[in-house]
C-alpha cells in the first residue's frame, strides 16, 4: 500500500483526497494545515491531522506528499518533504521561479524520490485523441498552433483569499489558470524557442495580469498564439487547443477542452473523423485526472520507474510562463535558452 499525505486542505485537496480513495494500491494517511478548522473535516477515522508539516513527516507513515497549498508555498514544502525522504505530487504551477523548480528537481534527484506535477488535462479523452494523431504525423508539416482560455473569475473570487491575484502567491492568469494549456502546448508540439508577449491588469483589481496575449516560435518552427484571460463576462466562455497542418486540422474546445469541435485530416475519411468524434462525446471527461496522476504516481513508485509528468515537464510549463511574463515586462522577445539552469546535468536525472 503506497500511503498518501495532503499538506494544504483548501478547495483543491478534495480532489486529491477522492482520486487517493478511488486508487487501488493508495491510502489516504494524514493531512496538514496551519489552520485546524480547514483541516478538521479531511481528519477523520484512520487519517491523522497536523498543523506542523514537520510533525508529519517525523510521525506519520508517509510514503508520498501531495502538495495542495498556495503556489508560492509549492517549493519549500516540496523541498522540505523531499529531504525527509518523501515522493511528492505537487499542484500546478509547480513554482513561482525556476530556480524554485530547480532546487525541487535537485532535492529529489539527492534523496532518490520521485516527483510528478499535477497536469491532468493531459488525460483528457480528447487530448490523447489529438496526441495519438499527433505522433502517427497526421498533420504533416505543422504550420501553427492556437491555445485560448477565455474565463471568468469575478473579483469575489480574488477577494475570498488575499494570496490570489498576488505575483508571489498566485503569478496571475499565465501561471494559474493557463499553466496546464502551456503544458499542453508543450507536450505536443515540442519545444519554444522564443516568445514575445503583451500582459495587462485591465478589469480585476489584482496585482498580476488578468490578460496575456503571446505569440510563440517552436523549435520546429511552427508559431503559435497563447490568450488567456479571466475578465470575460459573465462566465466562463472557451477553453481551446487548435493545431494546423498541412494534412490536418484539429480544434477541440467547449467551455473547456474536452470537445472535439474539428477533425480533419487527409487519410480519414469523414465517417472515420465522425466516429473519433462521437466517441469522444460519449464520455469527454474520462476517468478525473487528478484520479490519473495518483493512479501513475502510485505505480510509478511500485516499479521504481519515473511518473509520465516529471518534475522536469512541470518545469517546461513554469519557463514559457515565465519567458511570457518577462517578455511583457521588458517589452521584447525573450529567447527561452536565456532561462536555462544553472544546475548541472546529473546522469539519469531530470534536467535538461
Amino acid at each position: 500500500m503506497v500511503r498518501y499525505g495532503i499538506v494544504g486542505c483548501g478547495h483543491i485537496a478534495k480532489k486529491h483526497v477522492d482520486a487517493i480513495a478511488a486508487t487501488d494500491g493508495a491510502e489516504l494517511v494524514a493531512v496538514c494545515d496551519t489552520n485546524p478548522d480547514r483541516m478538521a473535516p479531511f481528519a477523520r477515522e484512520g487519517i491523522r491531522g497536523y498543523t506542523d508539516l514537520e510533525q508529519m513527516l517525523k510521525d506519520s507513515p508517509v510514503d508520498v506528499v501531495s502538495i495542495c497549498t498556495p503556489s508560492g508555498l509549492h517549493a519549500e514544502l516540496a523541498i522540505r518533504a523531499a529531504e525527509a525522504g518523501k515522493h511528492l505530487v505537487v499542484e500546478k504551477p509547480m513554482a513561482m521561479t525556476l530556480d524554485e523548480a530547480d532546487r525541487m528537481i535537485d532535492a529529489c534527484e539527492k534523496n532518490g524520490v520521485l516527483m510528478t506535477v499535477v497536469h491532468p488535462n493531459r488525460f483528457r479523452p480528447a487530448v490523447i485523441e489529438l496526441k495519438r494523431r499527433m505522433e502517427e504525423g497526421a498533420f504533416g508539416t505543422i504550420g501553427h498552433a492556437n491555445a485560448t482560455v477565455r474565463w471568468n473569475r469575478n473579483q469575489s473570487y480574488y477577494d475570498q483569499a488575499p494570496w490570489r491575484g498576488t505575483r508571489s502567491m498566485d503569478g496571475g492568469v499565465l501561471m494559474n489558470q493557463a499553466i496546464h494549456n502551456l503544458d499542453l502546448l508543450l507536450w505536443l508540439m515540442g519545444d519554444v524557442e522564443e516568445v514575445a508577449s503583451y500582459q495587462a491588469t485591465r478589469i480585476r483589481r489584482i496585482e498580476a495580469e488578468d490578460t496575456s496575449v503571446s505569440v510563440l516560435r517552436f523549435k520546429s518552427g511552427a508559431l503559435g498564439v497563447i490568450e488567456a484571460a479571466v475578465t470575460v463576462y459573465p462566465r466562463n466562455l472557451e477553453e481551446s487547443l487548435a493545431i494546423f497542418g498541412e494534412k490536418g486540422t484539429a480544434v477541440i474546445g467547449g467551455p473547456t477542452a474536452n470537445w472535439v469541435k474539428t477533425w480533419r485530416f487527409a487519410d480519414l475519411t469523414e465517417e472515420e473523423a465522425q466516429a473519433t468524434i462521437a466517441r469522444v462525446e460519449k464520455d469527454p471527461y474520462g476517468v478525473p485526472g487528478h484520479q490519473c496522476i495518483i493512479e501513475d504516481m502510485t505505480e510509478a513508485i511500485r516499479t521504481g520507474r519515473q511518473p509520465k509528468i516529471t518534475g522536469e515537464d512541470g518545469r517546461r510549463a513554469l519557463e514559457l510562463a515565465v519567458a511570457c511574463n518577462r517578455a511583457a515586462a521588458d517589452g521584447r522577445p525573450v529567447r527561452l535558452d536565456s532561462l536555462r539552469s544553472s544546475f548541472p546535468k546529473k546522469a539519469g536525472g531530470n534536467h535538461r
